[in-house]
Parts: C-alpha cells; sequence; structure tokens
C-alpha cells in the first residue's frame, strides 16, 4: 500500500477548516498552522499535528496548502526566509486555494520556480457553507504533473476540479466567477426593492423568482436565506470588496471596461457605510430598501 503524502495546511480559518478537516477524514496525515491557537486547535482536535510556525509546518510536508485571506497574506506565507518556499523541500508542492491577484501569484510562481518547488493556484469558488459540505468548485492551474499528485487529496474537500492551464488562469477564472456573483447581488437589490415598492409580497417575489427560469443553485440558496431575511455572512460585505478591487485591477491591466463592477464597487462601499460591514454582501438589498424609502426591519 503506498504512503500517502504528507499534508501541510496554513490558515485555519471558515474556509481552512472543514477543507483541512476533510483531507483529515481521508486519512493523510496533516500538520497545521495559523496564526490564532483557538483556530489551530480546531484541526489538532480531528487528528493534525500542531505546527508553531510556518517554516516548522512547511519542512514537515511533502504538500503544502494555505487558505489566507489577500495578497499581503500569501506573500509572507510564501516568500522570505521563514516562509513555505525557503522551507519546503525541493521537489514539494505548495497549492495556495485563496484569492488573490495574479500579479501577486506570479511573484510567488518565481519564487517557487528558483527554489524547485511546485506551485499550484487553486482558488476555491464556494463559501463555508459548502465548504463545510465538501461541495465547492476546485479551479485550478500550475504544472500539470503536480496536479495530478495533488488531485486525490484535492477531491476530498471538493465537489468539482477544473484544471485551466499552467499559469495564473485559475487565478482569473476566480475573478471572472466573482464578478458575475457580486454584480448579480446587486441587481437582485435593485429589482427587489422595485418589486416591494410595487406592492409585491416578498415571500410571493421570492418564491417566483425561485422557480423561474433564472432559479440557478447559487440562486435559489440566496432566495431562501432572503425569505428569512438571513444576512449571516457567507462572505460579509467588507470582504467582497477586496475581491471587487482584484477585479477592477485586472480589468485595468488587461485594458477591459467594466463600469458595472465598478458601480456596484461603490454600492457595496456605501452598505459598509450604512453599517452592513458585516452582513453577507446581499446586504445591498437593505442599503437598497433603504434608499428606496422601504423599511428594512419588517417586510411583509
Amino acid at each position: 500500500m503506498a504512503t500517502l503524502p504528507r499534508i501541510g495546511w496554513i490558515g485555519a480559518g471558515r474556509m481552512g477548516v472543514p477543507m483541512a478537516g476533510f483531507v483529515l477524514k481521508a486519512g493523510y496525515p496533516v500538520a497545521v498552522f495559523s496564526r490564532t491557537a483557538t483556530n489551530r486547535g480546531k484541526l489538532v482536535a480531528q487528528g493534525a499535528q500542531e505546527a508553531t510556525s510556518i517554516a516548522q509546518c512547511a519542512a514537515a510536508s511533502d504538500i503544502v496548502f494555505s487558505s489566507i485571506p489577500d495578497d499581503a497574506a500569501l506573500g509572507a506565507v510564501a516568500l522570505g526566509p521563514q516562509g513555505v518556499l525557503a522551507s519546503l523541500r525541493r521537489g514539494g508542492i505548495f497549492a495556495d486555494t485563496s484569492t488573490v491577484s495574479p500579479e501577486a501569484s506570479s511573484a510567488v510562481a518565481e519564487e517557487a520556480q528558483r527554489r524547485g518547488v511546485a506551485y499550484l493556484r487553486i482558488p476555491i469558488s464556494g463559501n463555508a457553507a459548502s465548504a463545510q459540505k465538501g461541495e465547492v468548485t476546485a479551479l485550478v492551474s500550475g504544472p500539470a504533473p503536480a496536479w495530478n499528485t495533488v488531485k486525490p487529496v484535492v477531491e476530498t474537500f471538493s465537489k468539482v476540479q477544473v484544471y485551466l492551464g499552467e499559469g495564473e488562469e485559475a487565478r482569473y477564472m476566480k475573478l471572472v466567477i466573482n464578478a458575475l456573483v457580486v454584480n448579480l447581488a446587486q441587481g437582485m437589490a435593485e429589482a427587489f426593492a422595485l418589486g416591494r415598492k410595487a406592492g409585491l409580497r416578498w415571500s410571493v417575489m421570492l418564491d417566483t423568482i425561485g422557480q423561474s427560469t433564472l432559479a440557478s443553485p447559487w440562486l435559489k440558496a440566496k432566495v431562501a436565506l432572503m425569505k428569512a431575511r438571513d444576512f449571516s455572512p457567507t462572505m460579509t460585505t467588507r470582504l467582497i470588496l477586496k475581491d471587487l478591487d482584484l477585479i477592477l485591477a485586472a480589468a485595468r491591466a488587461t485594458g477591459v471596461p467594466m463600469p458595472l463592477t465598478a458601480v456596484t464597487r461603490q454600492m457595496m462601499q456605501a452598505a459598509v457605510g450604512e453599517g452592513y460591514g458585516e452582513d453577507d454582501y446581499l446586504s445591498t438589498i437593505k442599503l437598497m430598501e433603504k434608499q428606496s424609502g422601504l423599511r428594512t426591519d419588517r417586510v411583509e
């Protein structure tokens, strides 16, 4: 029986904990590092070995995954004398699952090549709820041989895996998906405000939309939450601003006009200004209701 590769997991947040948990359940040996001891403890309780530094986690692993918030965190984790690339053995694999810019990712790719480490970009399409069910989509790019090695591990925590190419294709694909999602959210906010203002009953309007030709799995899930006026965050309004900035930066770099996305970014910022920053990014529904003279605390 073949020996399973040793897995390092850096970042034990809302996405990292459930994904790494599935890897543990599949029987892989996992070493975990997170800046917060409480978060590390969630995976240690499931059988992970606790690492006290990035360097220790990487040195004990054949494959290192990271699940971190932004460009700065990726640089801090991957680069530098105590980072993953300096600590992982030559021939090892570094797989980042975060949503970051193609530019930051390219800088890591250059250093990985210099260090003899295979670097996979595996941004995840999904949220904490789908991660807990193992139903996220893994968008993958990087060296194909490395992906063939890592794929069985990724299959433990994802429902779909899509290999897109050798470079930064997965980073751009994640931005494309997020651009669609966030603009749909703003479109829903405006449409729902119109319906309510015209006298449509909230629950009837949502039931009708949920049975219409528009009803994708994403929209059906959001409609169910909105019927209950549940704005618990799958991703906070404040955090979605980071993704919008990445999308618009990529648009500038590639010469693509994105006027709708630029307006959506401003509406999300306005929602944060109204105090909805820690709500789900569908909080723009409440913003549009408020701007339309509708009540947000009582909906019929």
